[in-house]
């Protein structure tokens, strides 16, 4: 059943992407129809129906940039040094592309996903949207109108041994940032890929609406890691879906530190046999944000393993929604699903909702799951206070500690500087 509600865009709104290949403006067309006709996302115990989600300019254009010193101080902090693999976009457009030679002789492709669907149509047809990602009026709308964008293809054999660096920024109020990542891991390749989004102190409403797809062909091995930091204007949605071949793997290690209401979806569908995914991911809200965040992994084939680690801290007002789903269907032997969800709820009125959820339909498997939700240990402050450390100093302390398991594991020690320096705002606000 279609619900038709008041929307802003319309066919007009795809128009400026003439001159793309056919099969990429079908695509659009399928998400403005989509956009126009699908409800909003059904979020477990909360309602996004008053967010702002089409509130926006779609698209603004940048040039380029001549190099990352233009780039504000907090990204280039972000970034590791002597790494020459990076890519940037602003607004709408990629304005900083660098891959090293040597990289480029092994054949990887390390481009703006705009200029990837002209060059290399047939490999990113086969890949873009195709990922299963739930179909609703967010999602739909980021297919009509995503802009700039990445693509990063490892063939096979090929190990990328340095991180490929990619930086989403913003600077205009009203003007929307909505990138699409789409990684490709050809047959027993390696990657990681760090991303890092940032945002200006807006005063007024801006949406981000990204999306990342991450396809790991048999035996390849692709680490994700995600770090946001967004002003309270900023209503963030993010939708991201893995898919591994036999013997493959993903590992996601994601941090929201956002100031504004939030949506994040994470899934991983493990189809191949002997495949695995590992989901590591931490937030803290403050002030009156609502958070709602998603960690999903469905088993289908054999042999398959997971482990689901979320930690929260809700400081002041702020309430967030923690989903730990991890599912496991029929045919899918020797699965081994583990998961865990730890909120800590500084502040009386602050709110954590963890869920743990376990659908199960074959025998022959094992699954776990814990969930705790509760103030920071009265024991741990007091053991502390009575060793010196005063009260303020002690919980920060085991705060940092609760979500280190996230925070150790970043491969940039310039993300483990920026998520420190975070959290270290957030408790001093």
């Amino acid at each position: 059943m279609s619900v038709q509600t008041n929307v802003r865009f319309d066919q007009e709104a795809i128009a400026r992407f003439q001159g793309e290949p056919e099969w990429l403006t079908r695509l659009r067309q399928e998400g403005i129809n989509g956009y126009q006709q699908l409800p909003l996302p059904k979020l477990e115990k909360m309602k996004i129906d008053k967010w702002n989600m089409d509130e926006f300019v779609p698209y603004k254009e940048e040039a380029a940039l001549a190099s990352l010193d233009e780039l504000p101080q907090e990204a280039k902090d972000a970034l590791a040094p002597d790494n020459g693999n990076v890519m940037v976009q602003k607004h709408s457009s990629v304005v900083y592309v660098e891959l090293s030679a040597a990289l480029k002789e092994q054949g990887v492709l390390f481009m703006p996903l705009e200029q990837a669907a002209r060059q290399h149509g047939e490999l990113v047809k086969k890949y873009l949207f195709q990922s299963g990602i739930e179909r609703h009026k967010v999602t739909a709308l980021h297919q009509a109108l995503w802009g700039g964008g990445f693509f990063v293809y490892v063939p096979k054999n090929v190990e990328v041994n340095e991180p490929l660096q990619l930086i989403v920024w913003g600077t205009d109020e009203d003007v929307a940032l909505l990138p699409h990542t789409l990684i490709v891991a050809d047959v027993n390749s390696k990657v990681t890929v760090v991303e890092n989004v940032i945002g200006a102190n807006y005063t007024r409403p801006v949406v981000v609406n990204g999306m990342v797809e991450i396809f790991a062909e048999g035996g390849a091995k692709v680490q994700y890691a995600s770090l946001r930091s967004l002003a309270e204007q900023v209503t963030d949605y993010t939708h991201r879906r893995g898919i591994t071949a036999n013997d493959a793997r993903i590992e996601w290690l994601l941090g929201d530190m956002n100031h504004g209401n939030t949506v994040a979806n994470t899934t991983t569908i493990l189809k191949g046999n002997g495949s695995s995914t590992d989901i590591k991911s931490v937030a803290m809200a403050s002030g009156g944000q609502k958070e709602n965040f998603v960690s999903r992994v469905v088993h289908v084939g054999t042999h398959t393993e997971s482990n689901i680690l979320a930690r929260g801290v809700m400081l002041d007002e702020a309430t967030a929604i923690f989903n730990g789903i991890t599912e496991i269907k029929k045919g899918a032997q020797k699965a081994n699903g583990e998961q865990a969800e730890n909120i800590l709820m500084v502040g009386e009125r602050a709110r954590g909702d963890a869920n743990p959820i376990l659908l199960i339909d074959e025998d022959d498997v094992m699954a776990g799951h814990a969930a705790s939700v509760g103030p920071v240990s009265p024991l741990q402050v007091y053991y502390m206070m009575s060793r010196g450390v005063k009260r303020q100093e002690a919980e920060r302390l085991i705060i940092n500690g609760f979500l280190a398991p996230v925070l150790d594991h970043l491969p940039i020690e310039g993300m483990q500087k920026r998520l420190s320096a975070m959290i270290e705002g957030k408790l001093s606000s």
